[in-house]
């Protein structure tokens, strides 16, 4: 299963769909994602949603999945790595890393 697809499904457990299917596009995903900081936002998403809504059955769950996303569980796989790197947008940014300016 992808990794982008295992977020989606931590998130829909613990209440949160709209974020979820952010997730599933791949909107906080290492490669996949339009943003520079996926992760960060992700774990900035989670800690909006603990803090402003404490009272709800999942607060304690997210606290835990926001943990998780900083433990790098939901961090792209070897595999998701190897074929970012094989695509166009990674081979130009390996040539833009190695160009000489």
């Amino acid at each position: 299963m992808h990794t982008k697809d295992m977020l989606a499904q931590a998130l829909r457990d613990v209440g949160l769909d709209e974020m979820a299917g952010k997730a599933a596009t791949g909107y906080y995903h290492d490669f996949l994602s339009p943003l520079a900081t996926p992760e960060m936002q992700l774990c900035n998403d989670l800690l909006f949603e603990v803090h402003f809504h404490p009272e709800s059955e999942y607060t304690e769950a997210r606290t835990v999945l926001r943990q998780r996303v900083i433990n790098g569980d939901f961090d792209a796989s070897m595999e998701e790595s190897d074929d970012w790197a094989k695509s166009d947008e990674g081979q130009a940014a390996f040539r833009q890393l190695t160009s000489k300016r």
